[in-house]
């Protein structure tokens, strides 16, 4: 889940780091659709190696939208995660690898935060039914129309967890989805696949994380290999970094707030449930056959480059004059760990630390002040000198009081602002709005009738048929907004009350009054701020999951029981004396099995998806482990607004007891809950053309029981363990669609087998430093020097991966075809076809384009004499500037005939006319620049003051 408003806060402070992808869509052809070669070159300017799917953040989507209708069932899930997958291959198109990580069982830290998620998702489902049902029972009992309730079981997400039938069936279609396109997909033909189902323990990005940390490590490693990860956490970011790999590239779908979302009661948009007031949905068509006309619209996928961010952060973290040298990996891994400090997913962020209000900018600016004193960096491949770090906390707890009274500052100031505005528009609204087609739009609105008709021909040409109908099913005068949700017909009366002000949420900590750190002990956790020995505890604690986190990024999971057991952390002032505490670990600790973090993470509203005996545990009273799964619980605000942004006050699970518990309901498992219960491994995919595929072939059919190791020769230099796999994708064997709207491969070529990572010892330390042989991309940012050493050339930023990337160019045909297909004053807005002012403007700010040379002579032969010479007319007076016998009148200005005029008619003085195409002033009477002093074809005006050439 990452940090909140991190990558929104990086995008902004470093805006070079984002490039948008370029994706080449599908074509259709007679109907027939055309998938995209994913074999040739990449259209972004850039070829990576190796693709990276943290699927998590695939699935939910695809099973769930939140802007779209959800599949109807599961397979059309299956398939919609088909596609997605599709499309992100189509844009990064990987070379050498893909590997796809689910997530399996997390540690015990991790759980923790799966709990809370899943016990609110509950918690607020359920509250969100009572909600609809007390709604939809006042709205009918007022005369108002809802449609009927639809009878269909409830996607309930929370089965998107290791252990389910969902997941197992998933890691079913996923093999049998890579089968299809290592057989049918030529982008796929000598790549190497990688499944990580939800049996492999971990979590998905740090299963990928692993994958590279240990390649890395091994003596056949290309150093210059090119990741891309998939996935929109934020700390993917952080283990991007942490890699420090250079060639590393984030691909994620760009986020656009404000997406319409549809009632849940009467599926129209524009309002939520607790505004809804039960109008009937008007028709779209005289059969209401237009009401799907208008499609959602399709993210867009955004590119991260953690080269630039490199960039941007050795720019940052550069400091002169230290007593030790200058190492900017080391400086990057300090910016990763000081990111923790605003949040994480293993502990909360601490109280005076918000990064929406610059926590990290102020977190580095007292690093750069105190790491001259500190003698080192504050890490070292994962591994935290604590004694460095209390320096940069305790710097920070000396600010900690002005922190929160400049944070109750601003949110009054807010407040304000927002009460002023809401009573500044409550004055300017009129106290009568007219709807339908009488309602006011702003100037080139695109939610303006015209625009409405442009992007819906066909229901305005259904209303243009229903106008004569004596009784039409659709008003004719009914709009229709962007969204295709019609808008009321009658005006709509403004209330005459609005609220000037919301309820704030309580806070009884007070923090930026004084005493408030005896406040925050005793509301948080209950204690004294005075006793000294528990703030310590919880300081401590604190401390180890900091460096429990930063090992997990760097070296992975110290600990699989290790977690923070408090809801709340510690200030900053509190960290003294933290150099002598201990951060080790207990070794040799094993994950949960998946079915025992199922009992460990689920609520009892989720239970169906446990066995009986074991559901049992969860609702009967008399269940020795019934107090972990409480109906209702707390939520406190914690000084937020939303109850999303709270905390939820639930227990704690006790390892122990559940696990006590759960030996008496063991035997009830059947076979295959027994073999969902199971850990497993990673699977390798080839197809027939990989060079690996007769070796594997080889292993089966000579039956090796002993796992082998990989040839890195045959596979990019990666290294690992080969065993064979009982449920192995084989040549001449059909697979058969485990989804049945898909065909069977009946001609198989592709080939599967067990995967294993190399082993290491258990205190072996993974060095966190740039390989040797690896070539830094070359630089993207302005250099700091450039205005000294570029001789006055221009600095070209580089937009997309290559800084030759070729700038998109249309020719006279593409000109002359835009021309002919968009509407006349398209996109310009209301006064799009309004001539521009004359040239003798007042302050003479127009200043006319010149024509061709040889229109000249035939301009002034036509000039009569009362015409005073003031230089070449305009463009839109030269349209028709004949005014002799017979010639045609004078035509009004028109902006296309323009366009086309200024695409195909070449200015012959472009030479030497000065900047934007305008004819630069003369220097002298004697003579005029922009006009050829030779062999002039046009007498010469006589220099006179009378004449004006500005």
């Amino acid at each position: 889940m990452g940090v909140p408003a991190f990558f929104r806060w990086l995008s902004r402070k470093y805006p070079s780091i984002i490039v948008n992808c370029v994706e080449e869509k599908p074509k259709e052809c007679n109907g027939v659709k055309i998938p995209v070669d994913a074999s040739k070159p990449n259209p972004n300017d850039v070829e990576f190696d190796n693709l990276y799917l943290d699927m998590n953040g695939i699935i939910h989507p695809c099973t769930h939208p939140e802007d779209k209708p959800a599949p109807k069932n599961e397979d059309e899930m299956m398939v919609a995660i088909f596609e997605y997958i599709d499309r992100l291959f189509n844009i990064v198109r990987p070379r050498r690898l893909l590997y796809m990580a689910i997530d399996g069982v997390a540690p015990r830290a991790k759980m923790n935060q799966q709990r809370s998620r899943r016990f609110r998702a509950s918690k607020e489902g359920m509250e969100a039914a009572v909600e609809k049902q007390r709604v939809r029972e006042e709205i009918l009992s007022k005369g108002g129309f809802l449609p009927p309730e639809e009878i269909k079981e409830r996607f309930d997400s929370n089965c998107i967890t290791p252990g389910t039938e969902f997941m197992d069936n998933l890691a079913k279609c996923l093999r049998y989805y890579i089968a299809d396109r290592l057989n049918n997909d030529p982008g796929w033909k000598n790549l190497t696949v990688i499944l990580s189902d939800a049996s492999a323990p971990g979590e998905g990005e740090h299963k990928i994380m692993d994958y590279i940390r240990r390649q890395r490590a091994q003596p056949n490693h290309d150093p210059n290999t090119h990741h891309c990860l998939c996935g929109a956490d934020a700390d993917l970011i952080m283990l991007g970094l942490a890699t420090h790999e250079p060639n590393f590239t984030i691909i994620r779908e760009e986020f656009k707030p404000n997406k319409p979302k549809p009632c849940g009661l009467c599926n129209q948009f524009g309002h939520e449930i607790k505004d809804c007031e039960g109008l009937p949905r008007e028709k779209k068509g005289k059969h209401d056959e237009l009401a799907d006309s208008l499609p959602c619209a399709e993210g867009e996928f955004i590119f991260l480059r953690l080269n630039v961010l490199r960039e941007y952060l050795e720019r940052e973290l550069t400091m002169a004059s230290l007593p030790f040298t200058f190492d900017v990996e080391r400086s990057i891994d300090d910016w990763v760990f000081m990111c923790f400090f605003v949040g994480n997913d293993f502990l909360p962020h601490l109280p005076s630390l918000e990064i929406r209000e610059g926590a990290i900018d102020r977190l580095v600016n007292i690093y750069k002040n105190v790491v001259h004193k500190t003698g080192g960096y504050l890490t070292e491949s994962g591994y935290v000198n604590l004694q460095r770090v209390q320096m940069i906390m305790l710097a920070v707890g000396e600010v900690e009081d002005s922190i929160f009274k400049k944070r109750k500052d601003d949110e009054d100031s807010f407040r304000r602002r927002q009460k002023e505005k809401r009573k500044r528009m409550k004055r300017d609204q009129p106290a009568f709005s007219p709807g339908g087609i009488l309602t006011p739009h702003a100037l080139g609105s695109r939610n303006s009738p015209a625009s409405q008709v442009a992007s819906n021909p066909r229901q305005a040409a259904y209303e243009m048929r229903m106008q004569n109908n004596s009784s039409p099913s659709v008003s004719p005068n009914t709009s229709f907004t962007s969204d295709g949700s019609p808008s009321p017909i009658g005006g709509i009366k403004r209330k005459a009350e609005d609220s000037d002000s919301e309820p704030e949420p309580e806070d009884n900590v007070r923090l930026w009054e004084a005493g408030w750190k005896q406040r925050y002990y005793k509301n948080k956790f209950d204690v004294d701020a005075a006793d000294e020995k528990f703030r310590r505890k919880v300081v401590q604690s604190y401390v180890e999951g900091l460096c429990w986190v930063l090992r997990y990024y760097y070296q992975g999971c110290a600990s699989w029981k290790w977690y923070y057991p408090f809801h709340y952390a510690p200030f900053a002032s509190d960290f003294e004396g933290i150099a002598d505490m201990p951060s080790d670990f207990e070794k040799g600790t094993k994950p949960f099995k998946p079915l025992e973090q199922l009992m460990g993470v689920f609520p009892a509203a989720s239970g169906n998806f446990l066995p009986p005996s074991w559901r049992k545990l969860m609702s009967d009273p008399d269940s020795s482990i019934i107090d972990f799964y409480p109906e209702d619980f707390a939520i406190d605000l914690n000084g937020k607004k939303y109850a999303w942004q709270g905390v939820a006050l639930l227990p704690f699970v006790d390892e122990r007891r559940l696990r006590a518990a759960l030996e008496e309901v063991y035997p009830d498992l059947t076979p295959e809950e027994t073999k969902r219960n199971s850990l497993g491994g990673d699977v390798l995919f080839v197809g027939k053309h990989h060079p690996l595929h007769d070796f594997i072939l080889e292993l089966y059919q000579t039956g090796s029981t002993e796992p082998v190791d990989v040839p890195p020769e045959l596979c990019h230099g990666m290294q690992g363990k080969f065993s064979l796999d009982e449920e192995a994708v084989l040549p001449d064997q059909i697979v058969c669609s485990p989804v049945p709207m898909l065909r069977d491969l009946a001609q198989n070529t592709a080939i599967s087998i067990n995967f294993k990572d190399p082993q290491f010892a258990e205190d072996y330390i993974f060095k966190a430093v740039m390989l040797p042989g690896a070539r830094k991309p070359a630089p993207v940012l302005k250099p700091s020097d450039w205005e000294k050493s570029s001789n006055g050339r221009q600095w070209k930023p580089q937009l997309g991966f290559s800084r030759d990337r070729r700038p998109v160019h249309l020719d006279q045909a593409a000109f002359r075809t835009l021309g002919h297909v968009m509407p006349r004053g398209s996109g310009a807005g209301v006064y799009g076809n309004a001539a521009p002012p004359p040239a003798t403007y007042q302050g003479n700010l127009y200043r006319p384009l010149l024509r061709g040379q040889a229109q000249i002579p035939k301009l002034m032969s036509n000039m009569r004499p009362q015409d005073s010479w003031r230089g070449p007319p305009p463009l839109f007076q030269q349209q028709r500037f004949d005014r002799g016998v017979g010639a045609e009148p004078l035509l009004p200005w028109n902006r296309m005939l323009q366009t086309q005029n200024a695409a195909f008619q070449p200015n012959q003085y472009q030479m030497l006319a000065g900047p934007g195409g305008y004819p630069p002033r003369r220097d002298d009477r004697g003579g005029r620049q922009g006009y050829p002093r030779e062999g002039r074809k046009y007498p010469l005006p006589p220099p006179s003051g009378r004449y004006s050439w500005n």
